[in-house]
């Protein structure tokens, strides 16, 4: 069951509020500037997501996020926007492009939909609704297709697979799948990857949702003689 959701009234996002759509701008702004008081302001002193992240680990988390990339470049759109008592519901779509040349050069991408509730003008509560990360070296990462639901039911079993779209010929590949949990304490953890080396071009593996709701974030990693991969998507169970 969703945080909460948008009904039918759901309105295009060009015809937001200016109060809304300047909001959205400023926490855009904040976000390339790696202000992160910037970025709080428009954070509720209680305010919650659907991972457990609270105002606290979210003002400790990003700057930890920031310190691992030279560059980081922030895009919000609005998708669509409700009037509630007291705010509004957006549901938004975040665009994250980043890289990173220490310990290796990569590229981070990742695409992020959620959605917010604004009491006022700031967010008191916000649910990841699909999330794509993918992290690769910079020269020659293998060309990857994932294969994933977004949604499963809880103790069913589904499919991961990330395959390879260039002809292996005389190369390598070793590859490796994870699942793991999306709360604060995950985000940073370090996890050990037994590669493997694969017969066919890709990752194929199947796996089993936990038997109640939650959110998972399956992920890949393919290494190739001259690049490698790393694949992130979001699993919702519920």
């Amino acid at each position: 069951m969703s945080m909460f959701s948008l009904s039918a009234q759901a309105a295009p996002p060009e015809t937001a509020p200016a109060s809304l759509v300047a909001s959205l701008e400023q926490i855009e702004a904040a976000s390339n500037d790696q202000d992160i008081d910037g970025v709080m302001a428009f954070y509720a002193d209680d305010f919650t997501n659907n991972d457990g992240f609270s105002y606290a680990t979210l003002e400790a988390t990003l700057p930890q996020l920031w310190e691992r990339y030279d560059s980081l470049t922030y895009r919000v759109e609005l998708q669509s926007w409700e009037e509630v008592d007291g705010g509004y519901v957006a549901e938004t779509v975040t665009y994250i492009d980043g890289k990173q040349t220490i310990p290796r050069r990569v590229i981070l991408e990742s695409v992020i939909r959620s959605r917010q509730q604004f009491t006022g003008d700031k967010i008191s509560s916000q649910e990841i609704l699909s999330e794509r990360n993918q992290l690769s070296s910079d020269i020659a990462a293998p060309e990857v297709v994932v294969i994933l639901p977004e949604r499963v039911q809880p103790a069913d079993s589904y499919g991961f697979d990330a395959i390879v779209q260039e002809p292996l010929g005389e190369r390598y590949l070793l590859g490796s799948a994870l699942e793991e949990g999306t709360t604060p304490e995950d985000f940073f953890t370090p996890r050990p990857l037994d590669l493997e080396l694969l017969s066919a071009g890709g990752l194929f593996k199947l796996g089993d949702a936990p038997e109640s709701s939650d959110h998972l974030w399956v992920s890949g990693l393919l290494i190739r003689d001259d690049g490698l991969v790393v694949i992130t998507r979001r699993l919702r169970v519920e």
